[in-house]
């Protein structure tokens, strides 16, 4: 018998058929359809679907069938189910359970992906709407017509001001607003100092030139586009103290992460801050101070920033990604005065400018005090998260540690020898998205920081951590 339903009234989204057919009864036979549906692409992904009482009345079934057949569609993956928010296709093409069974290899990055555990990124959920909102208007009604042209590739100098006096308050940056120079965020930052099309001086060939040295473990994206401007990256052993930089000797730069090392967790020491500056000094060189997350410190108040020692030798580069969302595109480089008109220059001829009005609003929100009560409020939210992480551990992996400082977005859980590799792939196919520490290591490093998972705590919303723990705890090899 084949039976089909079309054009509930409760029905929310697009007609859909559906035909109940084959053997092993009505349930079986509701599953196998609505699965069908979804692997051809006919249900796509964010689909909701009727209610249980809606398509049982249009299909002649009872209630239970219909809510028995999308619950096994939920645990297999095709479905997901959250209250308030009824029943929905899942975020995927194909179900977690395929990914073992498929040929092609599945990217730890994933769309589709049930529990979002990748650092770098904040909870979006959290993002201050209402606040950010206020500010925008305050900041269009305010802004005078000439904000309107052209503009200042320094970027405006409303946010320049107000970031030289949260930067001091907050960060003990010694600045003043015509050494800050407005970018689209870290890589950004990058592009306009190693730029091969920077003016011609004595850094010929951009702003700064190579060889840089780094850290043994950092982000590969930010490696591949200096060496994509011809900068030859040398890597720095690291331990618990950060970065080895007694190591450095004729690099005309380098590039620390000094308040929490990406992403092995731990901070500069006092000893290796001041030497870092000697070998600046020492050497007419350069130091570039990554402060990706440095408001977020859990245990103690956050180390004050390196530029605080030696404003002419350090280059300090932050921006919004963390604090309140990568969407705005919006960072900033404190800049040695020497630095700033070849900044300018490269920035005025090769690069995009961020939104005069985005900078404006920021400008409005850092001022009124709005960027101080969220990045409290979200230091509380984070501390919260990592606390959870390291109980669920204590309880379900107790041989599994959580190491660095408790700061930061992410965490780094330390995996027996051997087991790196199986975990990411394990975590793949139960649909979580997360990193080994072995992604991060610079191919040319010869030091290894062992086995290990890079597990961002901020990026799932406050509803969904609770079941990314649980999963997350699934995954983790045996002691």
């Amino acid at each position: 018998m084949t039976e089909s339903w079309v054009n509930s009234a409760e029905r929310i989204g697009a007609d859909l058929h559906v035909e109940l057919s084959g053997p092993g009864g009505r349930r079986a036979a509701l599953t196998g359809a609505l699965r069908e549906a979804v692997r051809s692409g006919r249900l796509a992904p964010g689909t909701r679907l009727p209610p249980y009482r809606s398509l049982a009345a249009d299909l002649g079934v009872a209630r239970n069938t219909v809510a028995d057949a999308y619950a096994e569609l939920v645990a297999e993956g095709w479905l997901t189910a959250r209250q308030g928010s009824g029943t929905q296709v899942a975020e995927r093409a194909e179900p977690l359970r395929s990914a073992v069974r498929s040929p092609v290899k599945m990217p730890p990055r994933a769309r589709g992906a049930r529990h979002d555990l990748r650092q770098g990124t904040p909870d979006a959920s959290a993002f201050p709407r209402a606040a950010w909102a206020a500010s925008y208007r305050r900041a269009l009604q305010a802004a005078p017509s000439e904000a309107f042209g052209p503009g200042d590739p320094a970027g405006r100098r409303e946010l320049r001001e107000a970031l030289t006096e949260y930067l001091a308050r907050a960060r003990g940056v010694r600045t003043e607003p015509d050494r800050i120079v407005i970018c689209s965020g870290f890589a950004h930052a990058l592009r306009l100092l190693f730029s091969r099309g920077a003016p011609a001086g004595p850094t010929a060939g951009g702003v700064l030139r190579g060889p840089l040295g780094v850290e043994a473990y950092g982000l590969g994206f930010h490696r591949e586009l200096l060496a994509a401007a011809g900068v030859r990256t040398v890597p720095l052993p690291l331990d618990e103290h950060g970065a080895q930089v007694a190591a450095l000797g004729r690099e005309r730069a380098v590039l620390l992460t000094p308040a929490h090392q990406f992403p092995t967790g731990g901070p500069l020491h006092p000893e290796r801050r001041a030497a870092v500056i000697d070998w600046a000094r020492a050497g007419g060189t350069v130091v570039l101070e990554d402060d990706y997350d440095g408001e977020f410190r859990y245990d103690r108040r956050p180390v004050g920033a390196l530029q605080g020692l030696d404003p002419d030798r350090v280059i300090h580069i932050g921006s919004v990604s963390k604090s309140l969302s990568p969407a705005l595109r919006l960072g900033w480089m404190v800049l040695p005065q020497r630095y700033v008109e070849p900044v300018l220059a490269a920035k005025g001829e090769q690069e995009a400018w961020a939104s005069v009005l985005d900078q404006l609003a920021l400008a409005d929100f850092v001022s009124c005090g709005s960027y101080d009560r969220h990045v409290r409020r979200m230091r509380q939210r984070y501390r919260r998260r990592r606390d959870r992480l390291v109980d669920a551990l204590g309880v379900h992996a107790p041989h599994v540690e959580v190491t660095g400082i408790s700061a930061g977005l992410h965490a780094v859980l330390r995996l027996p020898p051997g087991t790196e590799r199986s975990a990411v792939q394990a975590a793949t196919w139960q649909g979580i998205a997360l990193d080994g520490l072995a992604a991060f290591r610079h191919p040319e490093s010869p030091m290894t920081a062992g086995d290990g998972l890079v597990v961002g705590y901020a990026t799932p919303s406050e509803h969904a951590y609770g079941a990314a723990l649980e999963a997350l705890c699934g995954v983790l090899p045996p002691e």
